[in-house]
Protein backbone atom coordinates (compact mmCIF):
# COMPACT_ATOMS: atom_id res chain seq x y z
CA UNK A 1 0.00 0.00 0.00
CA UNK A 2 1.52 2.91 -0.87
CA UNK A 3 2.43 5.91 1.88
CA UNK A 4 -0.07 7.63 2.68
CA UNK A 5 0.72 11.37 4.24
CA UNK A 6 -1.29 13.77 6.75
CA UNK A 7 -2.07 14.60 9.87
CA UNK A 8 -2.62 11.68 11.30
CA UNK A 9 1.24 10.47 11.69
CA UNK A 10 2.19 13.35 14.19
CA UNK A 11 -1.10 12.20 15.87
CA UNK A 12 -0.75 8.60 16.36
CA UNK A 13 3.69 9.42 16.70
CA UNK A 14 2.62 11.72 19.60
CA UNK A 15 0.34 8.84 21.26
CA UNK A 16 3.27 6.29 20.52
CA UNK A 17 1.15 4.22 17.91
CA UNK A 18 3.63 4.95 15.13
CA UNK A 19 6.28 1.93 14.82
CA UNK A 20 9.44 2.46 13.31
CA UNK A 21 8.68 1.27 10.22
CA UNK A 22 5.46 3.45 9.88
CA UNK A 23 2.84 1.33 10.63
CA UNK A 24 0.04 1.89 13.44
CA UNK A 25 -0.24 -0.07 16.14
CA UNK A 26 -3.25 -0.60 18.58
CA UNK A 27 -3.59 1.53 21.85
CA UNK A 28 -2.35 -0.47 25.23
CA UNK A 29 -6.27 -0.45 26.15
CA UNK A 30 -7.44 -1.98 23.48
CA UNK A 31 -4.40 -4.79 23.43
CA UNK A 32 -4.51 -5.31 26.99
CA UNK A 33 -8.21 -5.51 26.76
CA UNK A 34 -8.28 -8.41 23.89
CA UNK A 35 -5.83 -10.48 26.31
CA UNK A 36 -8.35 -10.35 28.76
CA UNK A 37 -11.02 -11.71 26.67
CA UNK A 38 -8.69 -14.16 25.00
CA UNK A 39 -7.29 -15.35 28.61
CA UNK A 40 -10.04 -14.88 30.69
CA UNK A 41 -8.38 -12.64 33.05
CA UNK A 42 -10.25 -10.02 35.04
CA UNK A 43 -9.27 -6.45 33.49
CA UNK A 44 -8.31 -4.24 35.94
CA UNK A 45 -6.39 -2.22 33.02
CA UNK A 46 -8.98 -0.12 31.32
CA UNK A 47 -11.03 2.23 33.35
CA UNK A 48 -14.59 1.44 32.89
CA UNK A 49 -16.87 0.33 35.42
CA UNK A 50 -19.26 -2.62 35.19
CA UNK A 51 -22.16 -1.31 37.00
CA UNK A 52 -24.58 1.20 35.12
CA UNK A 53 -25.10 4.49 36.72
CA UNK A 54 -28.34 5.55 38.96
CA UNK A 55 -31.60 4.46 38.38
CA UNK A 56 -33.24 7.95 37.71
CA UNK A 57 -30.95 9.01 35.32
CA UNK A 58 -31.26 5.35 33.15
CA UNK A 59 -34.85 6.52 33.80
CA UNK A 60 -34.77 10.08 32.49
CA UNK A 61 -32.81 8.95 29.17
CA UNK A 62 -35.59 6.61 28.27
CA UNK A 63 -37.94 9.18 28.99
CA UNK A 64 -36.42 11.62 26.68
CA UNK A 65 -36.15 9.11 23.77
CA UNK A 66 -40.20 8.14 24.53
CA UNK A 67 -40.52 11.84 24.55
CA UNK A 68 -39.09 12.39 21.30
CA UNK A 69 -35.97 13.96 22.34
CA UNK A 70 -33.96 12.25 19.38
CA UNK A 71 -32.79 15.34 16.63
CA UNK A 72 -30.07 17.17 16.87
CA UNK A 73 -29.62 19.07 19.99
CA UNK A 74 -28.51 23.12 20.07
CA UNK A 75 -24.72 23.43 19.21
CA UNK A 76 -24.03 24.91 22.74
CA UNK A 77 -26.25 21.93 24.29
CA UNK A 78 -29.87 22.19 25.77
CA UNK A 79 -30.36 24.79 27.77
CA UNK A 80 -32.01 22.71 30.87
CA UNK A 81 -28.26 20.96 30.49
CA UNK A 82 -26.41 24.24 30.47
CA UNK A 83 -28.40 25.24 33.14
CA UNK A 84 -27.84 22.40 35.03
CA UNK A 85 -23.81 22.20 34.74
CA UNK A 86 -23.58 25.62 35.97
CA UNK A 87 -25.74 25.01 39.03
CA UNK A 88 -23.31 22.35 39.55
CA UNK A 89 -20.06 24.23 39.78
CA UNK A 90 -22.13 26.98 42.29
CA UNK A 91 -23.34 24.34 44.24
CA UNK A 92 -20.25 22.27 44.97
CA UNK A 93 -17.46 25.03 44.07
CA UNK A 94 -18.93 28.53 44.00
CA UNK A 95 -18.51 29.11 40.42
CA UNK A 96 -21.13 31.67 39.07
CA UNK A 97 -21.65 30.69 35.80
CA UNK A 98 -23.93 31.91 32.82
CA UNK A 99 -25.43 28.86 31.16
CA UNK A 100 -26.05 30.57 28.06
CA UNK A 101 -22.50 31.89 27.47
CA UNK A 102 -20.23 30.17 29.61
CA UNK A 103 -21.03 26.22 29.46
CA UNK A 104 -20.49 24.13 26.65
CA UNK A 105 -21.68 20.28 26.26
CA UNK A 106 -19.01 18.22 24.47
CA UNK A 107 -18.78 14.85 23.26
CA UNK A 108 -17.19 13.55 26.75
CA UNK A 109 -14.12 15.03 27.91
CA UNK A 110 -12.36 13.82 24.94
CA UNK A 111 -13.76 15.78 22.37
CA UNK A 112 -13.79 18.78 24.88
CA UNK A 113 -9.73 18.79 25.14
CA UNK A 114 -9.52 18.27 21.47
CA UNK A 115 -11.65 20.98 20.63
CA UNK A 116 -9.74 23.30 23.43
CA UNK A 117 -6.54 22.53 22.08
CA UNK A 118 -7.23 22.73 18.75
CA UNK A 119 -9.20 26.25 19.32
CA UNK A 120 -5.77 27.48 21.57
CA UNK A 121 -2.97 26.50 19.49
CA UNK A 122 -1.98 28.77 17.22
CA UNK A 123 1.15 27.35 15.59
CA UNK A 124 4.51 24.72 15.73
CA UNK A 125 6.27 27.28 17.92
CA UNK A 126 3.63 26.30 21.01
CA UNK A 127 3.83 24.65 23.81
CA UNK A 128 1.47 22.04 26.05
CA UNK A 129 3.07 21.48 29.68
CA UNK A 130 1.61 18.60 31.03
CA UNK A 131 2.47 16.43 34.41
CA UNK A 132 3.58 13.35 33.08
CA UNK A 133 2.71 10.17 33.37
CA UNK A 134 -0.69 11.26 31.60
CA UNK A 135 -3.57 10.62 29.55
CA UNK A 136 -2.48 9.18 26.51
CA UNK A 137 -5.16 10.92 24.95
CA UNK A 138 -3.31 15.01 25.92
CA UNK A 139 -0.38 13.80 23.80
CA UNK A 140 -2.05 12.75 20.45
CA UNK A 141 -4.22 15.97 20.54
CA UNK A 142 -1.41 18.19 21.36
CA UNK A 143 0.86 16.70 18.11
CA UNK A 144 -2.54 17.09 16.21
CA UNK A 145 -2.76 20.62 17.31
CA UNK A 146 0.63 20.96 15.93
CA UNK A 147 2.54 21.73 19.12
CA UNK A 148 5.26 20.64 21.39
CA UNK A 149 4.37 18.33 24.50
CA UNK A 150 6.43 19.38 27.66
CA UNK A 151 6.16 17.06 29.93
CA UNK A 152 7.22 17.86 33.97
CA UNK A 153 7.58 14.33 35.64
CA UNK A 154 5.48 13.13 39.03
CA UNK A 155 7.34 11.28 41.53
CA UNK A 156 6.73 7.82 42.83
CA UNK A 157 5.24 7.33 45.16
CA UNK A 158 3.31 10.50 45.80
CA UNK A 159 3.14 11.45 42.35
CA UNK A 160 3.96 15.63 43.22
CA UNK A 161 6.08 17.15 41.00
CA UNK A 162 9.21 18.88 41.54
CA UNK A 163 7.99 23.05 41.51
CA UNK A 164 11.73 24.18 40.44
CA UNK A 165 11.15 21.75 37.34
CA UNK A 166 7.74 22.83 37.05
CA UNK A 167 8.89 26.02 37.20
CA UNK A 168 11.54 26.04 34.61
CA UNK A 169 9.31 23.66 32.19
CA UNK A 170 7.04 26.80 31.39
CA UNK A 171 8.42 29.62 29.36
CA UNK A 172 7.09 32.39 27.13
CA UNK A 173 6.45 30.16 24.41
CA UNK A 174 3.70 27.99 26.92
CA UNK A 175 0.10 28.32 25.19
CA UNK A 176 -0.92 26.25 27.66
CA UNK A 177 -0.80 24.28 30.89
CA UNK A 178 -3.03 21.23 30.70
CA UNK A 179 -3.86 19.72 34.38
CA UNK A 180 -5.60 16.50 34.98
CA UNK A 181 -7.04 16.55 39.16
CA UNK A 182 -7.50 14.45 40.29
CA UNK A 183 -4.90 12.14 37.97
CA UNK A 184 -5.18 9.40 35.95
CA UNK A 185 -3.11 7.62 35.59
CA UNK A 186 -1.42 8.01 38.99
CA UNK A 187 -4.36 8.38 41.20
CA UNK A 188 -3.13 11.66 43.18
CA UNK A 189 -4.58 14.89 44.04
CA UNK A 190 -2.65 17.51 43.58
CA UNK A 191 -1.44 19.75 46.85
CA UNK A 192 -2.59 23.21 46.74
CA UNK A 193 0.84 24.37 46.75
CA UNK A 194 1.04 22.86 43.16
CA UNK A 195 -2.12 24.56 41.92
CA UNK A 196 -1.10 27.91 43.32
CA UNK A 197 2.21 27.51 41.22
CA UNK A 198 0.08 26.40 38.17
CA UNK A 199 -2.00 30.06 38.28
CA UNK A 200 1.31 31.86 39.43
CA UNK A 201 3.31 30.33 36.11
CA UNK A 202 0.27 31.07 33.58
CA UNK A 203 0.06 34.63 34.96
CA UNK A 204 4.08 34.77 34.78
CA UNK A 205 4.30 33.81 30.78
CA UNK A 206 0.71 34.56 30.05
CA UNK A 207 -0.80 30.84 28.77
CA UNK A 208 -3.73 29.49 29.53
CA UNK A 209 -5.10 26.62 32.19
CA UNK A 210 -7.12 24.21 30.99
CA UNK A 211 -8.09 21.67 33.52
CA UNK A 212 -9.19 17.76 33.28
CA UNK A 213 -11.44 17.13 36.04
CA UNK A 214 -13.25 14.45 35.52
CA UNK A 215 -12.81 12.84 38.51
CA UNK A 216 -13.70 15.27 40.75
CA UNK A 217 -16.13 13.45 42.34
CA UNK A 218 -13.55 10.83 43.28
CA UNK A 219 -11.65 12.36 45.72
CA UNK A 220 -11.05 10.60 48.44
CA UNK A 221 -9.76 12.40 51.66
CA UNK A 222 -11.68 16.04 51.51
CA UNK A 223 -13.53 18.00 48.75
CA UNK A 224 -11.72 18.57 45.16
CA UNK A 225 -10.54 22.03 44.69
CA UNK A 226 -11.01 23.25 40.91
CA UNK A 227 -8.18 25.40 39.80
CA UNK A 228 -10.57 28.45 38.34
CA UNK A 229 -11.86 28.76 42.32
CA UNK A 230 -8.05 30.27 42.97
CA UNK A 231 -7.07 33.49 42.80
CA UNK A 232 -6.35 34.91 39.78
CA UNK A 233 -7.31 31.99 37.80
CA UNK A 234 -10.81 32.10 36.42
CA UNK A 235 -9.92 34.52 34.18
CA UNK A 236 -7.65 32.54 32.10
CA UNK A 237 -8.74 28.72 33.16
CA UNK A 238 -11.20 26.42 31.07
CA UNK A 239 -12.71 23.82 32.99
CA UNK A 240 -13.26 20.51 31.42
CA UNK A 241 -15.36 16.97 32.91
CA UNK A 242 -18.05 15.05 32.07
CA UNK A 243 -20.97 12.67 33.26
CA UNK A 244 -18.59 9.34 32.50
CA UNK A 245 -16.74 8.77 35.62
CA UNK A 246 -19.39 10.57 37.98
CA UNK A 247 -22.43 8.37 37.07
CA UNK A 248 -20.75 5.48 35.53
CA UNK A 249 -21.73 5.70 32.08
CA UNK A 250 -18.99 5.96 30.23
CA UNK A 251 -20.42 4.73 27.11
CA UNK A 252 -22.87 7.81 27.19
CA UNK A 253 -20.15 10.59 26.22
CA UNK A 254 -21.69 14.06 27.73
CA UNK A 255 -18.82 16.08 29.15
CA UNK A 256 -18.59 20.03 29.16
CA UNK A 257 -16.43 23.05 28.99
CA UNK A 258 -16.91 26.49 31.58
CA UNK A 259 -14.78 29.34 31.66
CA UNK A 260 -14.90 32.98 30.16
CA UNK A 261 -17.22 33.32 27.59
CA UNK A 262 -14.44 34.18 25.26
CA UNK A 263 -12.71 31.31 25.60
CA UNK A 264 -15.61 29.24 25.55
CA UNK A 265 -16.42 30.45 22.47
CA UNK A 266 -13.55 30.44 20.75
CA UNK A 267 -13.80 26.22 21.77
CA UNK A 268 -17.50 26.17 20.42
CA UNK A 269 -15.51 27.32 16.69
CA UNK A 270 -13.54 24.67 16.49
CA UNK A 271 -16.09 21.97 18.33
CA UNK A 272 -19.25 22.54 15.76
CA UNK A 273 -17.11 21.26 13.23
CA UNK A 274 -15.62 17.91 14.83
CA UNK A 275 -19.43 16.31 15.84
CA UNK A 276 -21.65 19.36 15.82
CA UNK A 277 -23.72 17.87 18.84
CA UNK A 278 -23.68 13.95 20.72
CA UNK A 279 -26.81 12.38 21.54
CA UNK A 280 -29.57 14.45 22.31
CA UNK A 281 -31.43 12.26 25.13
CA UNK A 282 -28.80 11.76 27.22
CA UNK A 283 -28.50 15.40 27.39
CA UNK A 284 -31.95 15.68 29.62
CA UNK A 285 -30.74 12.51 31.43
CA UNK A 286 -27.05 14.15 32.70
CA UNK A 287 -29.17 17.21 33.71
CA UNK A 288 -30.97 14.91 35.97
CA UNK A 289 -27.94 13.22 37.63
CA UNK A 290 -26.34 16.69 38.13
CA UNK A 291 -29.26 17.14 40.53
CA UNK A 292 -29.21 14.64 42.34
CA UNK A 293 -28.73 15.06 46.29
CA UNK A 294 -25.25 15.48 47.84
CA UNK A 295 -26.04 12.17 49.89
CA UNK A 296 -25.55 10.57 46.09
CA UNK A 297 -22.17 12.18 45.33
CA UNK A 298 -20.99 11.82 48.50
CA UNK A 299 -21.44 8.21 48.05
CA UNK A 300 -19.75 8.01 45.11
CA UNK A 301 -16.63 8.83 46.60
CA UNK A 302 -16.94 6.91 49.75
CA UNK A 303 -17.52 3.99 47.51
CA UNK A 304 -14.87 4.20 45.18
CA UNK A 305 -12.59 4.48 48.11
CA UNK A 306 -13.79 1.41 49.66
CA UNK A 307 -12.65 -0.25 46.49
CA UNK A 308 -9.65 1.11 46.15
CA UNK A 309 -8.28 -0.08 49.55
CA UNK A 310 -9.59 -3.31 49.16
CA UNK A 311 -7.44 -3.62 45.86
CA UNK A 312 -4.67 -2.15 47.39
CA UNK A 313 -4.81 -4.79 50.13
CA UNK A 314 -4.57 -7.58 47.12
CA UNK A 315 -1.64 -5.64 45.34
CA UNK A 316 0.16 -5.66 48.72
CA UNK A 317 -0.23 -9.05 49.48
CA UNK A 318 0.85 -10.27 45.90
CA UNK A 319 4.36 -8.21 47.04
CA UNK A 320 3.90 -5.22 45.31
CA UNK A 321 4.89 -1.44 46.49
CA UNK A 322 1.78 0.40 46.36
CA UNK A 323 1.31 3.97 45.92
CA UNK A 324 -1.79 5.09 47.79
CA UNK A 325 -4.06 6.65 45.34
CA UNK A 326 -6.37 9.75 46.54
CA UNK A 327 -8.40 9.57 44.28
CA UNK A 328 -9.59 8.54 40.98
CA UNK A 329 -9.96 4.80 39.59
CA UNK A 330 -6.42 4.14 39.65
CA UNK A 331 -3.87 2.58 41.84
CA UNK A 332 -0.57 2.45 40.85
CA UNK A 333 2.40 0.23 42.15
CA UNK A 334 5.74 -0.82 41.54
CA UNK A 335 6.42 -4.48 40.20
CA UNK A 336 10.77 -4.39 40.80
CA UNK A 337 9.88 -6.72 43.85
CA UNK A 338 8.27 -9.13 42.04
CA UNK A 339 11.51 -9.57 39.85
CA UNK A 340 9.98 -6.72 37.04
CA UNK A 341 12.64 -4.94 34.82
CA UNK A 342 9.91 -3.88 32.21
CA UNK A 343 6.46 -3.02 32.91
CA UNK A 344 5.17 -4.13 29.73
CA UNK A 345 6.74 -7.30 29.30
CA UNK A 346 5.43 -7.63 33.32
CA UNK A 347 1.84 -6.46 32.12
CA UNK A 348 1.64 -9.25 29.47
CA UNK A 349 2.77 -12.23 31.61
CA UNK A 350 0.67 -11.23 34.19
CA UNK A 351 -2.94 -12.58 33.43
CA UNK A 352 -1.02 -16.15 33.03
CA UNK A 353 0.32 -15.83 36.02
CA UNK A 354 -2.24 -14.09 38.16
CA UNK A 355 -5.06 -14.41 36.27
CA UNK A 356 -5.74 -10.02 36.12
CA UNK A 357 -4.82 -7.61 33.62
CA UNK A 358 -3.26 -4.31 34.49
CA UNK A 359 -1.77 -1.59 32.24
CA UNK A 360 2.15 -0.78 31.92
CA UNK A 361 2.50 3.32 33.70
CA UNK A 362 5.37 3.39 30.68
CA UNK A 363 2.00 3.41 27.43
CA UNK A 364 1.71 6.83 29.73
CA UNK A 365 4.86 8.82 29.34
CA UNK A 366 7.10 9.98 26.40
CA UNK A 367 9.91 7.60 25.02
CA UNK A 368 12.65 10.14 26.77
CA UNK A 369 11.53 8.90 30.07
CA UNK A 370 10.07 5.40 30.12
CA UNK A 371 13.04 4.47 32.31
CA UNK A 372 11.97 6.28 35.16
CA UNK A 373 8.53 4.52 35.26
CA UNK A 374 10.29 1.04 33.72
CA UNK A 375 8.67 -1.21 36.58
CA UNK A 376 5.18 0.57 37.28
CA UNK A 377 1.63 -0.49 36.44
CA UNK A 378 -1.85 1.03 37.12
CA UNK A 379 -4.73 -1.08 38.04
CA UNK A 380 -8.29 0.21 37.62
CA UNK A 381 -10.49 -0.12 40.75
CA UNK A 382 -13.88 1.05 39.32
CA UNK A 383 -15.24 -2.81 39.14
CA UNK A 384 -18.13 -4.74 41.49
CA UNK A 385 -16.75 -5.84 45.11
CA UNK A 386 -16.66 -9.28 44.35
CA UNK A 387 -14.78 -8.64 40.78
CA UNK A 388 -11.83 -7.09 43.18
CA UNK A 389 -12.55 -9.59 45.64
CA UNK A 390 -11.61 -12.03 43.03
CA UNK A 391 -8.73 -10.43 41.20
CA UNK A 392 -7.30 -9.86 45.41
CA UNK A 393 -7.30 -13.32 45.86
CA UNK A 394 -5.34 -13.95 42.72
CA UNK A 395 -3.16 -11.52 42.86
CA UNK A 396 -2.60 -12.58 46.49
CA UNK A 397 -2.14 -16.16 45.21
CA UNK A 398 0.92 -15.10 42.84
CA UNK A 399 2.77 -14.35 45.75
CA UNK A 400 2.85 -18.02 46.74
CA UNK A 401 3.28 -19.60 43.59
Amino acid sequence: MQHISGAWQRTARGAGLLSADGTTVPTIFAEMSALAASTGAINLGQGFPDEDGPAPVLDAARKAIADGVNQYAPGRGFPDLLAAVAEHQKRFYGIKLDPAREVLITVGATEALASTLLALIDGPTDEVVVFEPYYDSYAACVALAGATLVPVPLRWPDFQPDLEQFAAAVTDRTRVILVNDPHNPTGTVFSREVLDEVVRLAHQHDAIIVTDEVYEHLVFDGPHVPIATLPGAAERTLTISSAGKTFSLTGWKTGWVTGPADLVTAVLAVKQYLTYVGGSPFQPAIATGLRLPDEFFASVASEMAAKAALLGTGLRAAGFDVSTPAGSYFTVVDAAPLGATDADAFCRELPARAGVVGIPLTAFVTPAHRDDYATLVRFAACKRVEVLEEAAERLAGMSRA
